[in-house]
């Protein structure tokens, strides 16, 4: 499913965060937006689910202008992972998962085998069936954070929109987050968008990024050239470095600023 930004305006108060950004983004890539705090991540996620409309300019899934889209079917087309969750009441992994099926149930409302289906492969993919009878309450932050991701792959929807999907993660959950949000994309051909503050494995992880200064500017364009560190210091006011060993590349900051 591809997504269309046509001369995109984002603004907050007085500051023009993102200023004419126009890009397609297309099924099986995975895009990392990145920047400093309050650059505009959250917002433009918010605007490419729908849930926001920009200053100026308009967002188009597959053709068809966003605003058009009835709020069942763009359920259906897209999935979104907002960057915080909260559980206002007790319920299993599995019954908090199966939530984000509700845009398939019909009828009297109950989930069908293939929603339980669908749900159950999500928590095998990201190692949390042995958690799928525990009360959601109970669970630590990043165990949360893993649930909710796992609720927005069992939506299975074409487009997957995600802001700060790693936080709250050690490592080990991150790279397996990462690896599942690719095989999504490479695999079924899923579009995959995720903001991320790590700018290492965005450059190991996505295809392409997008770079928002908070300033008005926006890079865009496959990974390696938009994460260089020429471009990423002058985002986020901090010099960087990109070192190799082999056939890995880091960014590393400077002791300098800016």
């Amino acid at each position: 499913m591809s997504l269309q930004l046509d001369a995109i305006v984002l603004r907050t108060g007085a500051r023009t965060l993102v200023d004419g950004l126009t890009q397609t983004i297309s099924s099986g890539e995975v895009w990392c937006i990145a920047g400093p705090n309050g650059a505009g991540k959250t917002t433009l996620i918010n605007v490419l689910a729908g849930l926001a409309k920009p200053a100026a300019g308009s967002v188009s899934l597959d053709g068809r202008a966003l605003a058009s889209w009835r709020p069942a079917e763009l359920a259906r087309a897209r999935a979104l992972m907002p960057q915080a969750t909260h559980d206002a009441f007790g319920a299993t992994v599995l019954d908090t998962v199966l939530l984000n099926r509700f845009p398939y149930l019909t009828g009297w409302g109950w989930e069908s085998d293939d929603d339980r289906r669908a749900a159950r492969i999500s928590l095998d993919l990201l190692g949390l069936a042995p958690l799928a009878s525990r009360d959601v309450l109970t669970l630590s932050g990043g165990e949360r954070q893993r649930v909710a991701l796992a609720a927005t792959l069992c939506q299975n929807a074409p487009l997957l929109l995600l802001d700060e999907p790693l936080s709250h993660l050690d490592l080990h959950h991150q790279i397996d987050c990462l690896h599942a949000l690719r095989d999504a994309a490479s695999e079924h051909k899923r579009t995959v968008i995720f903001s991320c503050h790590d700018l290492n494995l965005a450059r190991s992880f996505a295809t392409h990024a997008l770079l928002l200064d908070g300033r008005g500017g926006a890079h865009a364009g496959p990974v390696a050239d938009v994460l260089t560190p020429e471009r990423a210091s002058a985002a986020f006011g901090y010099p960087l470095a990109l070192i190799r060993d082999g056939a890995y590349e880091a960014l590393v900051p400077t002791i300098h600023r800016l």
